[in-house]
């Protein structure tokens, strides 16, 4: 067997653990999926004759990518979401036949379930050391002595790190609050998909009666600020956004479920929603450049 192909192997029997971690590391299956790539090309360039502990080496390398990453990342309208990059030639083993980044949409389910959205919100709210030193120790069950070794501080610090990481955990939000979430996400995957279909019917009934749907000034070619109140209203205009919605992700905004428009991995077009019940009461359409750049976002998958 070839020194490539046999990399290649080894490398496979970790990808579903790299991905899990980057995947709670960075809240967005398509930057986990960056990162696990990003990986496998430093491997390659590796000499792997000298790693002793290869699952050891990786979780390093892709802690240390996923950190990298969460220190830069500010989700801004003239930067990249998706997997617009494209600049490297070398392809993560096992993807052939298939587009690369292209997700599975069963591990991505089991994923989101086992993190659970209210914790991704949680996450969120912690620095980037925090969060490495409390999903590498506390979720992974890393020693403290390595968590310190990526973050290159010293063993006590890291400790400190994930204490304040665990306390903002704990004081998560309640079952009830969880499953709030998880109804909101329910309605919102529902309204983009009648959205792409151009499902009238579908759209009405997931909309309150009274809905108001407002949007900034960005949004519109005049200018100016726009604002849609009632079912069928905001119903045709969806329908008449089918275009945009196939290009459109789940995502939570601000702690919230949201969806936003990203073609080519730019962001254009964010929809903060407000859910009361199993229907949409509100919906705020943000493009101004200086609204999209205030907004915490983390994709989900749909």
């Amino acid at each position: 067997m070839a020194d490539t192909e046999w990399l290649a192997n080894a490398f496979e029997e970790h990808r579903a653990h790299l991905r899990a971690v980057a995947y709670r590391l960075l809240g967005s299956m398509t930057d986990a999926d960056d990162a696990v790539q990003d990986t496998w090309l430093r491997l390659s360039r590796a000499d792997a004759t000298e790693v002793e502990n290869l699952g050891g080496w990786l979780t390093t390398v892709v802690a240390r990518v996923a950190l990298n990453m969460l220190r830069s990342r500010r989700y801004r309208r003239e930067e990249p979401i998706g997997d617009p990059r494209a600049t490297e030639t070398a392809e993560t083993p096992g993807a052939a036949g298939s587009a690369a980044g292209v997700a599975d949409p069963e591990l991505e389910a089991v994923l989101a379930d086992s993190v659970g959205l209210a914790l991704l919100v949680v996450l969120d709210t912690l620095t980037p050391a925090e969060r490495l030193a409390f999903v590498l120790h506390d979720m992974f069950a890393m020693p403290f002595a390595e968590v310190a070794g990526v973050l290159g501080r010293s063993t006590d610090a890291t400790r400190q790190l994930a204490s304040r990481a665990r306390r903002r955990v704990r004081a998560s939000p309640s079952p009830d609050q969880a499953g709030d979430l998880s109804r909101q996400r329910e309605v919102a995957s529902a309204f983009l998909a009648a959205s792409r279909g151009g499902d009238f019917t579908a759209l009405i009934a997931l909309l309150d009666s009274e809905v108001v749907l407002t949007g900034d000034g960005a949004t519109v070619p005049s200018g100016r600020p726009v604002r849609l109140h009632g079912a069928e209203v905001v119903a045709r205009g969806a329908v008449m956004s089918g275009g945009r919605a196939e290009s459109s992700q789940l995502a939570l905004v601000n702690g919230a479920i949201g969806i936003l428009y990203a073609p080519a991995g730019q962001l254009q077009v964010v929809l903060a929603l407000t859910v009361s019940g199993d229907r949409v009461s509100a919906i705020d359409v943000i493009a101004d450049p200086d609204r999209l750049r205030r907004l915490d976002l983390a994709l989900l998958p749909d």
